[in-house]
């Protein structure tokens, strides 16, 4: 099993740990993920992920492989420590075959907490709790618990990532509700951030903000990064990067309807990673011809061309202006 094989001595443990999360340190590096505000690096280093998935699924040709950190072979645990630090995500629940909760790619999670920007002293409020790992992350950079609040629907994933963060030494509020209602108990909020794929900007998380609040939340495909005026207007672009996210489960957040059919249009645009982009954000509202007679128009626009906007009520999505003449409306 090599120099640092898994055994009963916890010194070589904790040696295996820190060898492969200094490894996962220096890939985020590579990749630039935390340019935007490199104090990231020291948190990634110093929270170990291993705690946050104590057992994960890796998927194969037999089906789904479950790695367990409590494994009586000692191989079979090496497998899960390196595992856990590799850079992927990691499948931590799964329901009737289904994925219901994951441990993101932690460079993706670098990007999003380094574009989301927190500040000293600011409050936070987690849409989707996870493993905890994200909490932990921004509890270590923020260097106070209390001012971090994460949230998730269901009472196992609060309560797992509470005992998680417990053992990684955090304990930031751990709330068991609707992620799309927010946390008014706990506002305002300087910082939101969403670890799932959401179909709009629940209005309630404007309201529970501090005016100039920084919004960053996956939707279509894409991140998008909104700052709050007041409680009924917040505007803001996409980032560049794809990002695919388990669904908020909850009120209003049912799953997305499937893309339309392409047929007709030409086949470098249907395997086309912006061409889908711009079908997922525009999604039942223009069919797949428009879409793509527009996007060739445009000269293909990748995502940071396009933006959100809330305003009095209303919530669109739009191309190069917000108040120009390719918007679409997003739910509720």
């Amino acid at each position: 099993m090599g120099a640092h094989a898994v055994g009963t001595d916890e010194q070589d443990w904790a040696g295996l740990a820190a060898e492969a999360r200094a490894r996962l340190v220096r890939e985020i590096e590579a990749s630039r993920a935390w340019a935007a505000d490199p104090v990231w690096r020291e948190a990634f280093a110093r929270v170990p992920r291993h705690l946050f998935v104590p057992y994960y699924y890796v998927a194969g040709p037999g089906g789904h492989e479950r790695r367990w950190g409590e494994s009586p072979d000692a191989a079979a645990r090496e497998r899960w420590l390196r595992g856990a630090y590799e850079d992927v995500p990691l499948a931590t629940r799964l329901r009737d075959g289904e994925l219901v909760s994951s441990s993101s790619q932690p460079s993706l999670m670098a990007q999003m907490l380094a574009e989301l920007r927190p500040a000293d002293g600011d409050r936070v409020l987690e849409v989707g709790a996870g493993t905890g790992y994200n909490a932990a992350l921004l509890a270590h950079r923020l260097g106070d618990d209390g001012l971090v609040t994460t949230v998730d629907l269901e009472p196992e994933i609060t309560e797992a990532a509470r005992c998680h963060l417990a053992a990684a030494g955090h304990h930031p509020v751990v709330v068991t509700g609707d992620g799309a209602r927010g946390v008014p108990e706990r506002a305002p909020y300087d910082r939101i951030i969403a670890t799932c794929a959401l179909p709009t900007v629940p209005r309630a998380w404007l309201a529970q903000c501090a005016p100039g609040a920084r919004i960053l939340t996956p939707l279509a495909t894409g991140l998008v990064v909104l700052t709050v005026r007041d409680a009924a207007h917040a505007e803001g672009p996409f980032l560049g990067t794809a990002a695919y996210f388990v669904p908020l489960r909850g009120t209003g957040c049912g799953p997305d309807a499937p893309l339309p059919d392409l047929r007709g249009v030409p086949a470098r645009a249907r395997e086309d990673d912006d061409f889908r982009f711009l079908l997922a954000l525009a999604r039942g509202r223009t069919g797949p011809r428009e879409a793509h007679a527009l996007w060739e128009r445009a000269g293909r626009p990748p995502r940071e061309r396009y933006g959100v906007t809330v305003c009095d009520g209303r919530a669109w999505a739009w191309l190069d202006d917000p108040r120009g003449p390719h918007r679409w409306p997003l739910p509720g």
